[in-house]
């Protein structure tokens, strides 16, 4: 438990002083956000906010991680080490993605297709490695087994795991990146899912098979490491919130909605818990089906649109709420979600 606090703690306090010094240094460079014509009109006074936020958080939740393991004298888990190299290289693709928009001054970054690929493949890479390095009881980072709210009986194979795991992270990134179009919004839901994992993980921990004898025991590699690193990225986000708050002084870019999005897919598989992902991130996921569903409607009936804008959050400024209020509210909803995921769980063990 110490650990999980002291790890939690150092994220905090490195992004949250650490943000204000990349700010000056993105500033610095003229690596400022460019804003569509086509969004809202109120989004144009945030031209020129600096970007490319997501180094601090992705920087704050490593140093953090790996300094309170030193001070504790702990070793390091192998699944702490996947999660992390999926998080920095999808922090690479949003870095690029980030990097041509302000150097080239337009929206057009990498084109979506080259960032999807690149998703898929660091995605499936993480799934292949996560099967691998069983430890003395022979489990892996990532199961064989589907898991909903622990491992199922339905073994899905190397094939079918490495292709449910680059889906799941794709879909996960791709729909932190949509969320993150408020000040704080996506960072904030992030904080709260992050804090849900931290939970699970320490459950998982005192109820290991290698701990209790009970029948509903888990058989998960690694689940306290786990929640020092969803700790980690919970406080990392937290301390970096502190500016992106609304009216926001720097904003995360792909570089972090991507690795936030990767951290979240690869703790939910790694924790036996993948279908339970979708509760727990329900904000990212009704935002997700938002887009979805605009284009699906669009394309229905001729031009015609759902929503005054998507994603979500876009069309209630239309109709002319505040951004603090949205995101506030959204906020809420993020919570509930969390609150569901969190009783599905616990639910789960009771009922077992």
């Amino acid at each position: 438990m110490k650990l999980i606090l002291i790890a939690g703690a150092l994220a905090l306090i490195f992004s949250l002083f650490g943000t204000p010094a990349l700010i000056k240094a993105l500033a610095r460079r003229g690596y400022g956000q460019f804003i569509r014509d086509d969004g809202p009109s109120s989004h144009h006074t945030k031209r020129g906010t600096p970007t490319m936020g997501g180094i601090i958080i992705i920087f704050a939740a490593l140093a953090a991680y790996l300094l309170a393991h030193l001070v504790m004298q702990s070793s390091i888990s192998v699944s702490a080490i996947l999660i992390f190299g999926l998080v920095i290289a999808l922090g690479l693709v949003g870095f690029l993605d980030d990097y041509i928009k302000v150097s080239r001054q337009n929206s057009a970054g990498i084109s979506a297709r080259q960032k999807i690929l690149g998703q898929v493949f660091f995605a499936a890479a993480f799934g292949y490695l996560g099967i691998h390095f069983p430890d003395k009881d022979g489990l892996t980072p990532i199961s064989l087994q589907l898991s909903t709210v622990r491992d199922t009986s339905i073994s899905l194979g190397v094939i079918l795991v490495v292709i449910w795991v680059a889906f799941m992270v794709t879909a996960t990134s791709n729909g932190v990146n949509l969320t993150d179009g408020l000040d704080g919004l996506a960072t904030g839901a992030s904080v709260m899912t992050f804090l849900a994992f931290v939970l699970i993980g320490v459950w998982e921990f005192g109820q290991s098979c290698a701990v209790v004898t009970t029948t509903n025991c888990y058989n998960v590699r690694d689940p306290l490491d786990l929640a020092v690193l969803a700790a980690s990225f919970a406080g990392a986000c937290t301390g970096f919130l502190w500016w992106n708050a609304s009216p926001a002084k720097i904003f995360m870019g792909d570089t972090g909605s991507l690795a936030l999005g990767g951290a979240l897919a690869g703790l939910a598989a790694s924790l036996r818990v993948e279908l339970l992902l979708i509760p727990l991130g329900g904000l990212f996921v009704i935002i997700t089906l938002s887009v979805a569903l605009q284009v699906l409607y669009f394309k229905a009936t001729g031009g015609k649109r759902l929503f005054k804008m998507a994603p979500l959050q876009h069309h209630f400024e239309l109709l002319g709420w505040g951004e603090v209020t949205i995101v506030l509210r959204f906020w809420i909803i993020a919570g509930l979600s969390v609150a569901l995921g969190l009783g599905l769980f616990y639910t789960q063990w009771v009922a077992s």
